[in-house]
């Protein structure tokens, strides 16, 4: 069974292009508001539940949150393959420094990953906002995911990296 996310109640927080805009426990500057840092953001359910939901080949969607929880599942998916020939954390740091810089594009361009999953943006206004969600929330993942992909003495943990062969609902990470 798919591990589904815990953000099912949405009054008051603020959408765009279908998908709730959840506050983050981050110091990244973005549109997402702040959260406190003792609890559990989406961040940490999609790392939580990665290593389960990523044996997946369908995933019901439950709420809209749950499409958060998909794309980050699919780029924590990437993120792990960039980390695959990392053999220190400097390395992997580099690595998703650089992943952090690419552009990230947003439903109904093209080169984004989930075609359908989010739907597409009425107004340039709104196609920024999600814009800068996404690489706020891309930025918070990698940092996070960084600090379980290796220990402590900065070498490479198996456990993890070996998620990086899996294919995400079918969909091959490049």
């Amino acid at each position: 069974m798919v591990y589904h996310s815990s953000f099912t109640d949405e009054e008051g927080v603020t959408k765009a292009c279908g998908s709730p805009l959840l506050p983050l426990k981050s110091h990244i500057k973005g549109p997402a508001p702040t959260f406190d840092q003792d609890r559990t953001d989406i961040v940490d359910e999609a790392i939580t539940f990665f290593r389960a939901n990523v044996f997946f080949r369908n995933f019901d969607i439950k709420s809209s949150a749950d499409k958060l929880l998909i794309y980050l599942t699919f780029y924590i998916n990437v993120a792990l393959k960039r980390l695959e020939g990392c053999r220190t954390l400097a390395e992997g740091t580099k690595a998703i420094i650089n992943l952090g810089l690419e552009t990230v594009p947003v439903p109904g361009e093209p080169g984004f990953p989930l075609p359908g999953l989010f739907a597409i943006p009425q107004s340039q206004k709104e196609a920024e906002l999600f814009r800068n969600y996404l690489k706020q929330i891309r930025e918070e993942t990698s940092g996070r995911l960084l600090s379980v992909a290796y220990r402590r003495n900065s070498t490479p943990n198996k456990w993890w990296l070996a998620f990086a062969k899996r294919k995400f609902v079918n969909i091959v990470a490049l």
